[in-house]
């Protein structure tokens, strides 16, 4: 039988010792909920509550309920809606991650996901004490976060800047109508470097990603920009890194 300590934020308990004296692990998901935002790439934080790392910044998350989910999966969706008030429109399970030293209230393995979305979109709450946008600065932020959120928020980044290699990813960090400079800017902000325009815009030709909508223009500095949306289609999409300005 496992006896259970007390119950900590996220509404499942964390399992204690068993009869044998064994320690039986826990299980919680933490996401990664990305946006672009004043030209940068954030990071969705949140501000523990209660301890362990009381007042420190985090990834938002908590303890899978079995009266609740049905899976992971679930779970992990459950958690985004109630950080956000929304279900993001892309979410993709990361990588799991356990160890008998990474939570200091004893084994909790964690599963981490990596989501996609419009700030504008984002209503923040959740039971923690603060939640907070943070810009992303090479793969992490500027202050210590708590537990290993370090190292997942570092894999996060890292997932993420590679599939934007090679899918059409960028669509979930878009409005629906964009022009092409918006779209190269949104990369480059991942990325940190700066594309070359003129081979940026031959890989959207190539993979015929983008739709012209008809008769819509938007005004700007300049002459006014064309607005594109993306096709709905399953082919994947490459952008190499090499695609710099120096790039010719």
């Amino acid at each position: 039988m496992i006896a259970r300590t007390a119950t900590p934020a996220g509404g499942a308990a964390v399992p204690g010792p068993d009869d044998s004296g064994s320690a039986k692990p826990s299980f919680t998901v933490h996401l990664a909920i990305f946006t672009v935002r004043a030209e940068r790439l954030h990071v969705l934080l949140v501000k523990r509550a209660e301890p362990p790392f009381q007042g420190d910044w985090a990834l938002p998350g908590g303890f899978l309920d079995p009266r609740r989910d049905d899976s992971v999966d679930a779970c992990a969706a459950r958690k985004l809606v109630e950080e956000t008030g929304v279900q993001a429109p892309y979410l993709e399970q990361l990588k799991t991650y356990g160890s008998r030293d990474r939570d200091p209230r004893g084994w909790i393995i964690t599963t981490v996901y990596f989501a996609l979305m419009v700030s504008d979109s984002v209503r923040l709450g959740g039971n923690q004490a603060a939640a907070c946008w943070a810009p992303v600065r090479g793969d992490g932020v500027e202050f210590i976060l708590a537990f290993d959120h370090a190292l997942l928020l570092a894999d996060a980044v890292e997932r993420l800047r590679s599939k934007l290699e090679y899918t059409h990813i960028a669509v979930h960090l878009l409005p629906e109508e964009f022009t092409l400079p918006e779209l190269q800017r949104t990369y480059e902000i991942i990325l940190q470097q700066p594309l070359d325009k003129s081979s940026f815009r031959r890989r959207v030709a190539q993979a015929d990603m983008l739709e012209e909508i008809a008769g819509k223009l938007r005004d700007g500095s300049g002459r006014p920009a064309r607005l594109y949306r993306f096709r709905d289609y399953d082919r994947q999409t490459f952008f190499p890194r090499s695609i710099s300005r120096h790039a010719r």
